[in-house]
């Protein structure tokens, strides 16, 4: 069977027609020759090629709902080997501080009570690409996240059905993904037992609506809404309760920040490092485009907002390059985790280029600063977004 590269990307990005992510198919979509780090592909931007990672361009957040197929892909290693996905063959099982573990089918699984919300779903290093001086990391820009609507159960539940010791703290995730070489460490984390209680935290088996599709972790990611995504396990396998944090390098090393910010010159000695977790407020303009031209007279700028675990208290927009601000007009109605859409209407006089900025601030006083704090691994931007149009008469 001869498939073209697009199609098979949109049939992988859409969920449809497994049989197409087997063997060879699947490391053709990874690593061909069709496509270098920052083209486009279909419907996303790709960042790279092996593993595959790509983001959604930000024209596409004028919808509330990020449709699965352009919604952005990040994994350390790729999917796992189709077998160990197959529904016959896939099992979830709990296990470590419990009193009774668990090994559950889907079948089983989907006998817990079944839940439905909406959250954004963010990698921890987008905005990696606007850090100075740079870091090492794949290079987000702005679409590393999207909005969407997650199915499936809770945590809790499970977690209460296996009973956790009084010595269970934390609990850690493994998926079926797998390295290369076996040098590599797992790609391993583990979530406060708070948070894995929290009743909001699920085991999602749909996104819109539909079957999660495998490069969103099918048949199973864990969802921690407003937490970054490097909490949100795809292709989940296993649970165990522990009593203290995943030791090992995707928890220890990477995805962790300075307790209080520091100069990059300064060193990270004496600088205590903790984990990423929540998402802090932030901002994207969707429309107009970084470099249009636009007429004079009223111009509609919209985008989207979002402040993790806390509600959007107000977007401000400023298109003099942050002279002066107005407040933008925030729609749709408020759903804790998911973002907002908000719209504002200028009224261009002035002919020449433009430079269009917009910030938020949540419930909590929490606003959306200039710039980010530097930090060595590039995570959490969140600065003021920012792009330029030009006034045509």
């Amino acid at each position: 069977m001869t498939v073209s590269r697009r199609v098979l990307l949109r049939t992988l990005l859409q969920g449809i027609g497994a049989g197409l992510v087997l063997g060879r198919s699947l490391q053709t979509v990874q690593g061909g020759r069709g496509d270098e780090a920052g083209q486009a592909s279909g419907p996303l931007t790709v960042r790279v090629t092996r593993p595959f990672d790509a983001e959604t361009p930000v024209r596409e957040f004028a919808s509330w709902l990020t449709p699965n197929e352009r919604f952005f892909v990040r994994s350390h290693f790729g999917p796992p080997n189709a077998d160990a996905v197959q529904p016959d063959v896939w099992r979830l099982t709990v296990k470590g501080l419990v009193k009774d573990g668990l090994s559950l089918n889907l079948k089983e699984l989907r006998q817990f009570e079944e839940v439905t919300l909406t959250a954004v779903l963010q990698c921890s290093g987008n905005g990696r690409a606007h850090h100075r001086p740079k870091v090492p990391g794949v290079q987000w820009e702005r679409g590393a996240v999207g909005n969407a609507q997650w199915t499936g159960v809770r945590l809790r539940d499970l977690l209460q059905r296996a009973g956790v010791k009084l010595q269970g703290l934390h609990v850690q995730f493994q998926g079926a993904d797998r390295p290369a070489l076996a040098t590599v460490p797992l790609f391993t984390r583990s979530i406060p037992l708070a948070k894995a209680l929290h009743p909001d935290t699920l085991l999602a088996y749909e996104m819109n609506g539909r079957p999660l599709p495998l490069l969103h972790g099918a048949p199973l990611r864990v969802i921690t809404p407003g937490w970054m995504a490097e909490s949100c396990m795809k292709w989940l396998a296993e649970i165990t309760v522990r009593a203290d944090e995943t030791p090992g390098y995707y928890m220890q090393q990477a995805y962790r920040i300075p307790e209080t910010s520091i100069h990059p010159s300064s060193g990270l000695p004496g600088t205590a490092m903790v984990p990423v977790e929540r998402m802090l407020v932030k901002s994207l303009i969707a429309a107009p485009a970084e470099g249009d031209t636009v007429r004079k007279g009223p111009v509609t700028i919209q985008g989207v907002a979002w402040a993790g675990e806390a509600p959007v208290a107000k977007v401000e927009v400023s298109c003099d390059d942050g002279y002066t601000w107005e407040q933008a007009r925030v729609i749709g109605e408020e759903q804790p985790y998911a973002w907002r859409q908000w719209r504002y209407i200028w009224n261009a006089r002035t002919t020449g280029p433009t430079a269009i900025l917009c910030r938020a601030m949540d419930a909590r006083g929490e606003r959306q600063p200039e710039t980010s704090p530097w930090n060595p691994g590039g995570f959490l931007w969140n600065g003021w977004d920012r792009l330029s149009v030009t006034v045509a008469a």
